[in-house]
């Protein structure tokens, strides 16, 4: 068996490769590992509306029981939640059963502790470990040792939308807003927050079947949201993924602003009410060069990690940075959540709009995006981790850097999943950029096949 856990968790096809089988072991084993000492542990379990969700639910239910553990299902409901759920139950740990903006056949299982943080690597190596090795954590309890599903006091759903209100110092009285939720985990609950901030309110992607989440909607599909804004004359459109970490934004106009321009956006209104701490944002790696220009000019400087949300928050938490994410509109506002939030993430935005008196529209031209141009080069796995420094390729590297004097920056970076190399160049001028990413990649596959 190889490694289960990925960057966001385990994931595969669901009942193929991520098993009532796995999920009942990762239920045990997660509960053992993520025990507090001499207390019974609780686990809160949250799901989106993939068909599979019932049938993971029940098997990871199965493994936590099995070892003493409790369990509170808080049924569908966004990822985001679950943390914030956990935090308010005091429970031990948190899971969360979606596979984000996957579509419908795949799920995925990933771990809060219990501070609401996403687990790091070193917890999910133990994890992992008990699980290949076959170690058996289960002591084969009986009687009254054996954990229990317990009800919640409270409508965690309701306690969630509660949380994201009051974020929100605003009204949105007389403003429409349109919503895609992805016929995902914020179906309900997006709706409910911004009616009670008095938005009139459209959605889309609120019908889910259990497969039809992330199809054709969403936050990965923003095309209908931005034609719908623009047919109703909305104030701005918001749309989520599957499990509603995520967030895209359609202006008024039906233009998309993807996650760097929300997060230019919001530091700089968070600078103005000097809640930037430090002057500071941190992004990945794939973070337009328009974005860091957009910075630079406000006085606002980025930190930059490696792709992956929860290496933003790793470097956030060492530096106090207050606002990080990545394109794809997975955004933190460390300020009131422990991970990326769409719902929490567009009432930022919202407020960013409203604050500065402009419309969404004319914020978003303030910040150029420069063109990107991403070329795959295939190469030899073996030559994944030693391609870079090659002195031929290092060497190219610089010219096509030389050629762009400054207007323009290469990323090449291995694939996680595939014997290639992605190989981006971002700069004005669309013709060159294509043309030197062309010339990299040939030269890395010729040399490295």
């Amino acid at each position: 068996m190889g490694r289960l856990f990925g960057t966001d968790g385990v994931r595969g096809v669901a009942n193929r490769e991520l098993t009532p089988e796995l999920a009942f072991n990762l239920g045990k084993a997660g509960t053992f590992v993520l025990s507090r000492e001499n207390k019974r542990p609780t686990i809160i379990i949250g799901k989106d509306t993939r068909v599979s969700g019932d049938m993971l639910e029940n098997a990871l239910t199965a493994g936590i029981l099995a070892v003493g553990g409790n369990v509170i299902k808080v049924g569908v409901i966004p990822t985001p939640a679950v943390a914030y759920l956990t935090r308010y139950y005091e429970a031990d740990a948190g899971i969360v059963i979606s596979a984000s903006h996957n579509t419908f056949e795949y799920n995925g299982i990933k771990f809060f502790n219990s501070e609401g943080f996403k687990l790091d690597d070193l917890i999910e190596e133990k994890i992992e470990d008990i699980i290949i090795s076959s170690i058996d954590v289960n002591s084969h309890i009986t009687g009254d040792l054996i954990g229990k599903c317990l009800e919640a006091e409270e409508s965690a759903s309701e306690l969630y939308a509660e949380h994201l209100i009051q974020t929100a110092d605003y009204r949105l009285d007389g403003k429409k807003v349109v919503l895609d939720c992805a016929n995902g985990a914020s179906y309900q609950v997006a709706r409910r927050v911004y009616e009670r901030l008095g938005a009139e309110v459209v959605t889309i992607g609120d019908s889910p079947n259990g497969v039809n989440i992330n199809d054709g909607c969403g936050s990965t599909h923003p095309e209908n949201l931005q034609e719908l804004v623009v047919k109703e004359g909305a104030f701005i459109g918001l749309a989520f993924d599957g499990d509603a970490d995520r967030l895209i934004v359609s202006d008024e106009r039906g233009r998309v602003l993807d996650g760097d321009k929300t997060i230019a956006i919001c530091a700089k209104m968070l600078k103005s009410e000097g809640r930037l701490d430090d002057d500071k944002v941190t992004a990945t790696v794939m973070s337009n060069i328009g974005f860091h220009k957009a910075m630079e000019a406000e006085g606002i400087s980025v930190d930059v990690t490696g792709v992956g949300d929860r290496y933003v928050l790793e470097k956030m938490l060492e530096t106090g940075c207050v606002i990080g994410g990545e394109q794809s509109g997975h955004i933190i506002f460390l300020e009131y959540t422990t991970t990326g939030d769409g719902i929490l993430s567009s009432l930022q935005f919202v407020k960013a709009v409203l604050a500065s008196g402009k419309p969404a529209s004319e914020l978003a031209d303030e910040i150029t995006i420069y063109p990107q141009v991403l070329v795959n080069a295939r190469i030899n796995n073996d030559y994944k981790k030693t391609y870079a420094k090659d002195p031929e390729v290092a060497e190219a590297i610089r010219l096509a850097e030389e050629k762009m004097a400054g207007s323009g920056r290469v990323l090449i970076r291995p694939s996680g999943t595939e014997p290639l190399v992605r190989v981006m160049l971002e700069g004005s001028d669309t013709e060159q950029i294509k043309e030197l990413a062309e010339e990299l990649a040939a030269l890395i596959e010729r040399k490295f096949k």
